[in-house]
């Protein structure tokens, strides 16, 4: 019996063996007609394509560096830390919250950005996914919409610090400066100027709280904290003046083209 038990032991292993061999035949053949990972075609006139597992790769490397160009190539920067300023200058640290103001200062960011984004859809991705483009000149093209905009916020003094930090010369146009150094200096620009907007949203507020810390300093009321008492009086004058609504537009109208 034991003899017995062994032998069949043995053929159901080689069955089963036999049954995996035959399943997996179908998947290694599948496997062997798959596209190639990395494929480059060179077309008659010289234009480059690539694989489809390689496009894919491309995408989701891109996808994952959207933050950075939210934050490094768009009107993004600037909206976020004005509106930051005004509720420090508010007084209110925790009103409007966080996802609030980053909610707002997104779509505020989409509306500013709808025309290049328009053009960069229309004459290099649609292009690209419709087959008349190929990869590098959709890139280009693509990009040209952006440059465009980062320029026309950038200063001339920020962008020939930067050519010469890079060590190159000066540019003849500004289709030649690249995103290396057009880049860090569209941040430079954003940040000085958020910093200026920011500061004339901070006079107001920061003029009441000098007349009501005199006031209460007068009356001898050295006890009470001026910060408790002038915060209903900058709310009030906040909303008197419709300031959600004069902000927005000014931020929207200071991304001159």
């Amino acid at each position: 019996m034991i003899v017995i038990s062994s032998r069949l032991r043995h053929r159901w292993l080689a069955m089963s063996g036999t049954c995996v061999a035959l399943a997996l035949m179908p998947l290694a053949a599948g496997a062997q007609a798959a596209l190639p990972a990395i494929a480059l075609k060179t077309a008659a006139d010289g234009a480059q394509t690539y694989s489809l597992t390689l496009q894919i790769l491309i995408l989701m490397t891109l996808l994952t560096l959207l933050p950075a160009i939210l934050l490094a190539m768009t009107a993004f920067t600037r909206i976020i830390i004005v509106l930051s300023i005004l509720r420090q200058a508010l007084g209110m640290a925790t009103t409007p919250s966080n996802q609030v103001l980053t909610g707002l200062a997104l779509f505020l960011t989409f509306f500013v950005m709808g025309p290049a984004l328009e053009q960069s859809y229309a004459s290099g991705i649609k292009p690209y996914l419709d087959g008349q483009l190929a990869g590098e000149i959709a890139v280009d093209r693509t990009v040209a919409p952006l440059k465009k905009f980062m320029l026309a916020q950038t200063r001339e003094n920020d962008l020939q610090l930067f050519s010469k930090l890079s060590g190159k010369a000066q540019f003849a146009s500004a289709d030649e400066v690249p995103l290396s150094v057009l880049v860090p200096t569209f941040i430079t620009s954003e940040l000085k100027t958020a910093f200026q907007i920011g500061f004339m949203v901070f006079i107001p507020f920061l003029v009441i709280d000098l007349v009501v810390a005199s006031v209460l300093m007068s009356m001898g009321m050295m006890m009470l904290s001026p910060v408790l008492v002038s915060l209903p009086f900058k709310i009030m004058l906040f909303v008197v003046v419709d300031g959600w609504a004069l902000l927005i537009g000014t931020l929207a109208s200071s991304f001159h083209q």
